[in-house]
């Protein structure tokens, strides 16, 4: 979740810092640091982060039963 309380603090996405490239993160306090890193003036920014891509979901264990509006076919 984007919102969630219990969020590791990282540089990346503290209100303080400014991105410089991928990794480092010119922190206020600090100077240029690794995104990885954190200090106690720590403050989240929920708008910096990127949330993990969601995994594409797996259909392969489902029949076209699973898809009909009608029960599934009676043995005669």
């Amino acid at each position: 979740m984007l919102f969630r309380s219990e969020i590791e603090p990282r540089c990346a996405y503290c209100q303080h810092g400014e991105a410089l490239d991928g990794q480092s993160v010119l922190c206020p306090k600090k100077g240029v640091v690794d995104g990885g890193s954190h200090c106690r003036s720590f403050s989240y920014d929920p708008f910096r982060r990127t949330p993990p891509a969601q995994l594409a979901p797996d259909f392969s264990r489902l029949r076209a039963e699973d898809f009909s509006l009608t029960g599934p076919e009676e043995e005669r």
